[in-house]
């Protein structure tokens, strides 16, 4: 159900149905997504509950963890009277956005990126990067993918994993 009205907000040609679909995301999943152009094959993890989406454009392959912020970072100049830091964040292609990122203003997010879980990014990052922090980044080893690939281990290897990991708690206790 998540998904098909995902579809429809981001891309009926209908504005009544986008503006219907757009008010089940927040009752159903806590989310906003809005965005000038999103493409098709963008994933939301967990229904992404949470989640407040104002951009720019975000392209193909991307995925988009819950709790995450991508918007403005926009201001008012007393001086001049104009607003500063227009727009919102461009999302490059095969882009992962874990758990609590925020990404915020006219900012670029280089493609095959990671965005670490709860990183605040005001800056763009360039492609091939492993964000974190508030506006760190290093280059991403290319033998690996972060968070996310399309081979996900199934819920019996997670289980398990997470099993050890609790028998190894008690014997170090």
């Amino acid at each position: 159900m998540f998904s098909t009205i995902v579809k429809i907000s981001c891309h009926s040609k209908y504005k009544f149905l986008k503006k219907i679909a757009n008010n089940l995301l927040e009752k159903l999943y806590c989310c906003e997504i809005n965005c000038i152009e999103i493409d098709r094959s963008v994933l939301f993890a967990h229904h992404a509950r949470g989640c407040t989406i104002v951009a720019a454009k975000i392209c193909e392959n991307v995925v988009i963890y819950q709790n995450v912020s991508i918007g403005a970072n926009l201001r008012y100049n007393k001086i001049s009277h104009e607003w500063e830091n227009l727009g919102n964040p461009i999302i490059c292609r095969n882009v992962t956005i874990a758990d609590g990122a925020k990404i915020l203003g006219p900012v670029v997010i280089g493609e095959n990126s990671v965005i670490g879980a709860g990183s605040i990014i005001t800056k763009n990052i360039p492609p091939n990067s492993i964000a974190f922090g508030v506006n760190q980044f290093k280059p991403k080893d290319e033998n690996y993918d972060l968070i996310f690939n399309p081979n996900m281990p199934d819920s019996g290897k997670i289980i398990a994993a997470n099993k050890k990991l609790i028998t190894e708690f008690y014997q170090h206790q």
